[in-house]
């Protein structure tokens, strides 16, 4: 199939920035969206011309790099998938596609389709982790879970920090995406020694970088393993729960 593609580029978070229009042909309809975007910068440095930037590492939906606004959507029109699984085949022939990077203030763009998600990363040094003492593993199953704590857990911890949630808020919100990490840790026994200093610390360094929720829902629409904004209900209560129960510990340290 023949493609025409209007793609943003931009040199740098103070350049500014334009749509390009570009001819993708030959594209068959087993490429990944990546793919086709490879056989284009192919041809832009066989002409001598810049190559569109853009991430990608793993292109198994898993890395989180990947996303980009496809036709307005982040991820593309096909839901549950990220850009580097998105096949050709949902595209066809003669079609116009317009691809931008991710529109946030919080996501400020590197260069063409790249942008910084650094935000992202900094909620998690606020304290998506458990401290654990080192040393040998434990048994298999030395810890009772509840099948339903760990079934929820699992769906929390599929989140893949792409940011398609941020971008597809009409708020640059970063709920769905902190709920999912707080939550994949508040729900399981390993998480339970800092609960509440990990729902306090990550939800207010969340709150220094992105909009507020305002319960729009294409946050979920838009995510590619699907994350339910159940948990931005569960971040929520237990981060009312962590201000009374922080506060009655530093108390106690007094």
């Amino acid at each position: 199939m023949d493609l025409h593609l209007k793609i943003w580029r931009q040199n740098g978070p103070d350049s500014p920035g334009r749509f390009e229009d570009y001819d993708a042909v030959g594209i068959k309809d087993d490429m990944s969206f990546l793919e086709m975007l490879d056989a284009v910068n192919e041809g832009l440095i066989e002409a001598g011309r810049e190559p569109i930037v853009f991430d990608s590492d793993c292109r198994e939906g898993i890395c989180g790099t990947c996303g980009v606004m496809i036709n307005g959507q982040a991820h593309g029109p096909q839901k549950g998938t990220a850009t580097c699984q998105l096949h050709m085949r949902k595209f066809h022939d003669g079609e116009h596609i317009t691809i931008e990077p991710f529109r946030a203030k919080s996501f400020p763009i590197l260069r063409d389709l790249m942008v910084d998600r650094s935000p992202l990363d900094a909620i998690i040094e606020a304290g998506g982790f458990i401290s654990a003492n080192t040393g040998s593993a434990p048994d298999a199953n030395i810890i009772p879970v509840p099948k339903t704590a760990a079934d929820a857990a699992m769906d929390a911890a599929a989140c893949i920090g792409c940011g398609a949630c941020v971008a597809a808020c009409p708020n640059s919100a970063g709920q769905l995406f902190t709920s999912a990490k707080i939550a994949h840790l508040n729900l399981l026994p390993q998480g339970q020694a800092e609960r509440w200093s990990r729902t306090e610390n990550m939800v207010e360094t969340m709150e220094e970088f992105f909009g507020s929720c305002t319960n729009y829902g294409e946050c979920q629409e838009a995510c590619p393993k699907e994350i339910s904004i159940d948990f931005i209900a569960y971040m929520n209560r237990d981060y009312i729960k962590a201000k009374t129960k922080n506060r009655k510990l530093i108390g106690q340290r007094k």
